[in-house]
Formats: structure tokens, sequence, C-alpha cells
């Protein structure tokens, strides 16, 4: 196989309205929404042939958010700041930037939903 380990992710969300503006502010971008029968996705932006995980906040009866042992790392310019908009979008840092050696830079923060997400940057 020639690809990458993971290519999909879903953030279990239980107030989609809510979820949408943090991420939105959090990362600065526009989420998408796709329908689909008996759930609530909104996509990230996504290259089809871009490297990295394509993934959607998902709302689906029967699925809880937060407590998962699954960690979402996003790729930004500078973790400290995605960080800091999480803080002011009402998620929670639970460990602010630190470096991981030549890889760079890590943060951990917790949406409003309660799941552990990680930021990752080079600076």
């Amino acid at each position: 196989m020639k690809t990458n380990a993971v290519v999909w992710f879903e953030i279990y969300v239980q107030d989609m309205a809510r979820a949408r503006a943090f991420y939105e502010t959090m990362l600065a971008l526009r989420l998408s929404e796709v329908p689909f029968a008996g759930l609530e996705m909104w996509c990230f932006p996504m290259e089809d042939n871009a490297p990295g995980a394509m993934g959607a906040l998902v709302r689906m009866e029967g699925c809880p958010s937060g407590g998962n042992s699954t960690l979402v790392y996003f790729a930004c310019e500078d973790c400290a700041v995605e960080a800091a908009r999480a803080r002011d979008a009402g998620g929670q840092v639970f460990r602010e930037k630190f470096s991981i050696g030549e890889h760079g830079h890590i943060a951990l923060v917790i949406d409003p939903d309660g799941n552990m997400i990680g930021l990752h940057s080079m600076k």
C-alpha cells in the first residue's frame, strides 16, 4: 500500500453549530455540508491530490462525543496561534505549545464537545 495510514477522520459532536463555529474560528477556515441520511456531516476543506487526511465533523444518534482515545492533529503555521484561537472560540488548552525536537512543535486543545485534538507546526 502506497498511501498514508490515515485517509479519513471523523470528530463526533453533539452540537453541530457550536462545533462548526469552534473549528472554523480556531483553524480560520470554512467547512462544507455533505448531506447523508441519518447524520449531519460538515467536511474540512479537501484537496484530492494533496498530502494529509480528509475528514469531517459528524453528529449522529448513538455516537457520543468526547472521551475517545483517538487524537487527530491539524497542520498549522504556528500551533500557538491556533491554540489561542481555540481558547477564544470556547475550547480549552490542555497543553500549550511545546517542542517535539526536530519534528517541530505541538499543542493539545479540547473542543467544546470534549474531544482532545492536536495542533502541529514546524515553528
